[in-house]
């Protein structure tokens, strides 16, 4: 299945050729068919010579309209560029060709329409003037046909000739991606529910498929797949499709949105561009200038920084970096066009060659370098590019932006750490999936090395810090490092493994810490153990340094059942083997028998109550205890 839009000025026939062709209206709307004039996108499909079915996209021709025309050639397989012959080039022929030329669009058919209203002179001018108008734009091959949608003169050359050009196209580069449906349309029909339209791009979707609306993010199941109105079980990429969706109502999917299987893309505020600025733009593209960003069927306000340059004059490229006020879904490689919103003015396209980057400098070496990596497209290059020298990133963030699916993410992940220039976390073997994806961690080599000498100074500086404690919390390290709170359990697995550090669910230290009492700690705190014996059941208070009784806690040398009071451990376990004895015996206890068979205080019976109800071994229940 192909897809084939149209483009060009208004009122030079575009829905007339349409409907003359495939014998439909694309004129849906009321307002449009008493206008004369196509208003927002119609849509219609033909069978050519050969049997092959093509979806049309019929695009509005008026200046007013440029933006639905926008919504309408993302995801063309050709176009069909409509001239009248009568009128020859036009300024909205001139932006639309320059749109078709901006997003790449290679393949296609120049259409001089009313070829009945000239004669053969006044063709072969045109002719020779849109062939000159063509010669620098990405349509500079195009076939040109001359027809007649009112006498159907030339209506069999020209389906012939759009025939041969999607026999030539290239196969799609992306047919088993994650599928994704830019929604140019959402509606209701009666009995069925919430439809939207769109052009499948990357890969396939089928009825049942758990889906999602970005960015909304609202969730709901495929109910009904049509292509053309005949119902269909499985849509491949390329295809004009009506999504009948079951748990979304349509008033909360608009034009823009994409529709994704659940747990595949993300949307982002975050562009990295690689920008090309139309040779007729009314000036050059300044820093932070205010534009509006077209990819896929949306519409969002941005900024641009430009990232090699003050300033990008008519007809040069560069790099940039687009900021977005909403976020969009886009992938690697997808196109885009920047307009200016007063005067309402095409000025710009860009291809995207990071959707997920981190904000950058400008004018940096290193940074410009690695967008022409990305540019270049192999993708073990731009896995590792991606990484760098960084700490580890999320699989599913790295995929994301590479725009892989998990299969062949696992194979190129397997080979680069098969050849040792990347490290997952956990390790990752060949063949062997043990871990879910999402919880992977990837890391070059030289990323992980440098993360390992940033590990352990901090480490070691809180050792000098606190030479008695255990360890340095590991919320405090990830501080430290500037890690984000879901990479800190893998990195830490990961330096234990490599005897780095060791650790336990709260703390990390250096392998070989292993904190001791001077001399005359050791003499305190053998005073004090001394003087708790004398009184068990009711001991004073510790007099330690409280970094000397937080070693002793940890060395497990007294039990800490409030803030500030401590049992010996010989003395818990007998109070508490002893009030689980009576629970179990008699059912229930008070703080008054406790405090009296040991001869104790209310405070510490009371305290050593409450600390077992938070170990729920005991609840409270009135002035009693019983077994939780």
């Amino acid at each position: 299945m192909f897809v084939v839009g149209t483009a060009g000025h208004v009122d030079h026939g575009k829905s007339t050729l349409v409907k003359a062709l495939t014998g439909i209206d694309p004129d849906r709307w009321e307002e449009e068919q008493r206008r004369q004039m196509t208003i927002d996108l119609g849509f219609a499909w033909l069978a050519l010579p050969g049997g092959r079915r093509v979806s049309v996209v019929d695009v509005p021709g008026h200046e007013r309209f440029i933006k639905n025309m926008l919504a309408g050639v993302g995801g063309l397989d050709a176009a069909l560029l409509i001239i009248a012959a009568d009128e020859s080039m036009m300024p909205q022929t001139r932006e639309h060709l320059a749109i078709l030329d901006l997003l790449d669009v290679r393949h296609g058919v120049v259409v001089l329409t009313k070829a009945d209203l000239v004669d053969a002179e006044w063709l072969a001018l045109v002719r020779e003037e849109v062939t000159s108008e063509l010669a620098h734009t990405s349509l500079a091959d195009a076939p040109l046909v001359a027809v007649s949608a009112r006498t159907g003169a030339g209506l069999d050359q020209l389906r012939q000739t759009l025939e041969q050009v999607l026999q030539s196209l290239p196969p799609r580069a992306k047919t088993d991606g994650i599928p994704r449906l830019p929604v140019d349309r959402s509606f209701t029909i009666g009995g069925f529910g919430t439809v939207v339209t769109g052009t499948l791009r990357d890969g396939s979707l089928r009825v049942g498929d758990e889906v999602v609306v970005l960015p909304s993010g609202l969730t709901g199941r495929i109910r009904g797949l049509q292509i053309h109105y005949d119902k269909v079980e499985v849509v491949a990429p390329g295809t004009r499709v009506a999504v009948n969706l079951a748990g979304i109502h349509h008033s909360e999917v608009k034009r823009g949105d994409v529709l994704v299987p659940a747990g595949t893309l993300q949307p982002t505020r975050l562009i990295d561009l690689h920008l090309r600025v139309l040779a007729d733009a009314p000036g050059p593209l300044e820093q932070n200038c205010s534009l509006d960003l077209f990819t896929g069927a949306s519409e969002v306000p941005c900024r641009l920084t430009l990232l090699d340059t003050e300033q990008l004059a008519p007809g040069s490229s560069g790099w940039a970096q687009v900021r977005l006020e909403v976020p969009v879904v886009v992938v690697r490689d997808d196109h885009c066009i920047l307009r200016i919103a007063s005067p309402s003015r095409t000025v710009a396209g860009g291809m995207v060659v990071d959707p997920f980057p981190v904000r950058h400098r400008r004018f940096r070496t290193e940074v410009i370098a690695a967008l022409e990596t990305l540019a270049r497209g192999d993708p073990a290059e731009l896995v590792l590019q991606m990484l760098g020298t960084d700490p580890p990133r999320p699989w599913d963030e790295v995929a994301r932006a590479v725009g892989l699916p998990d299969e062949q993410m696992h194979s190129l992940v397997s080979d680069l750490v098969a050849s040792g220039r990347v490290l997952t976390i956990p390790a990752l073997h060949i063949g062997e999936k043990a871990a879910p994806l999402a919880d992977i961690l990837l890391v070059t080599a030289t990323g992980w090395q440098g993360l390992a000498t940033r590990l352990v100074p901090p480490v070691r500086a809180y050792h000098t810090r606190f030479p008695l404690r255990r360890g340095m919390p590991r919320e405090e390290l990830r501080q430290k490092l500037r890690l984000a709170p879901r990479l800190i359990g893998g990195i830490v697995d990961e330096a234990i493994r490599c005897e780095i550090i060791a650790a336990d669910e709260t703390s990390v230290w250096l392998v070989g810490h292993d904190p001791q009492l001077a001399a005359h700690q050791q003499r305190a705190v053998a005073t004090t153990l001394a003087a708790m014996r004398r009184t068990p059941y009711s001991p004073p208070l510790p007099d330690l340094d409280p970094e000397v009784l937080a070693w002793v806690v940890q060395q497990q040398m007294l039990v800490r059942i409030a803030p500030d009071l401590y049992l010996l451990p010989e003395t818990y376990a007998e109070l508490v083997n002893w009030v689980l004895t009576i629970l179990q015996a008699e059912g229930s206890l008070t703080v008054g028998q406790l405090r009296d068979h040991f001869g104790s205080t209310r405070r510490y019976a009371l305290a050593l109550l409450e600390h077992l109800d938070e170990r729920k071994l005991t609840r409270r229940v009135g002035e009693r205890r019983e077994l939780a």
